[in-house]
């Protein structure tokens, strides 16, 4: 058996696989707000989730930020709590065998890889867009960490032609996940419009032909095609999976392929724009996965 865990902002879920992908056990908790704390729900979530499968199993864990080359603790996460920690060490202490972490990005474009929409390609950029923005690469199935362990951080390079100076947690302005991710869309909105509306609220207007709206969701999918362009000019993958609360708003299937052709290096653009089969489980099953 294999047992994902997904670490979040506001929710830790776990689950269990059989070898086969059948899910054997499942449930989520509120993500405590110290570290301490985190190592503690984490335990007692796998203790739970074994009992209920009936016997041991391998853990994956995925989460924000990744692992120092150095150090080997965390850096780069947004839930800052766990940064500086030895996250994959304390838990394999904790749980008395060795965990394997990897970033939830990584782990969504796994799970999308293996048995998800990109099941039947070999080269897979999955692509979070949600309260932040990430990407995961994938070849053959296995995940791609890279020399420093950030493979696939595309939300925090810059937003192509765009210098607004909108800040960015990481403390850089103008990353892509300033743009992309639901309060960017929020942001884009605002600054066009003056009103402050969630993002469902402005999909929602522009379905029912608000112009403002249609114009500023319009541009959000130019700035998505022109940043998935950078990815497919470097990387050139087979699919791009998207994942995330965005991910849900459908003219993006059509429209950001149409757009991107305007960016893509080449006289044509195979590469097929895919919803994710697993929605927001795609994470917490990646991490399953780290154990092949």
């Amino acid at each position: 058996m294999k047992l994902g865990i997904d670490l979040g902002g506001t929710k830790i879920e776990g689950v269990v696989l059989s070898a086969s992908g059948i899910v054997l056990a499942k449930e989520r908790v509120a993500t405590p707000q110290s570290y301490p704390a985190i190592i503690d729900a984490i335990t007692d979530l796998v203790g739970r989730l074994e009992a209920t499968a009936g016997g041991r199993a391998s853990v994956g864990v995925g989460g924000p930020g990744a692992e120092s080359a150095l150090t080997g603790r965390m850096k780069n996460s947004n839930t800052q709590c766990i940064n500086g920690e030895a996250l994959r060490d304390d838990l394999s202490i904790q749980l008395g065998r060795h965990v394997r972490f990897s970033n939830d990005a990584n782990c969504f474009a796994l799970s999308e890889a293996v048995d998800g929409a990109g099941a039947a390609y070999s080269s897979v950029f999955g692509v979070i867009l949600g309260t932040g923005t990430g990407g995961g690469l994938v070849f053959n199935k296995q995940v791609l960490s890279g020399a420093n362990g950030i493979a696939g951080e595309w939300g925090h390079t810059p937003m192509p032609n765009m210098t607004e100076g909108r800040p960015c947690y990481c403390g850089r302005k103008d990353c892509i996940e300033t743009y992309l991710c639901g309060a960017g869309l929020v942001h884009s909105y605002r600054n066009a419009t003056g009103e402050a509306l969630s993002a469902p609220e402005i999909v929602k207007r522009a379905t029912a032909g608000d112009t403002q709206a249609a114009a500023v969701l319009d541009n959000y999918c130019r700035q998505l095609a022109s940043a998935l362009a950078v990815v497919i000019n470097i990387v050139d993958p087979d699919a791009i999976v998207l994942g995330g609360g965005l991910s849900n708003i459908a003219m993006l299937y059509e429209t950001v392929p149409q757009y991107w052709r305007n960016y893509v290096f080449s006289d044509q653009c195979v590469t097929k724009l895919l919803p994710a089969k697993y929605g927001d489980s795609s994470g917490v099953r990646g991490a399953a996965w780290l154990w092949g």
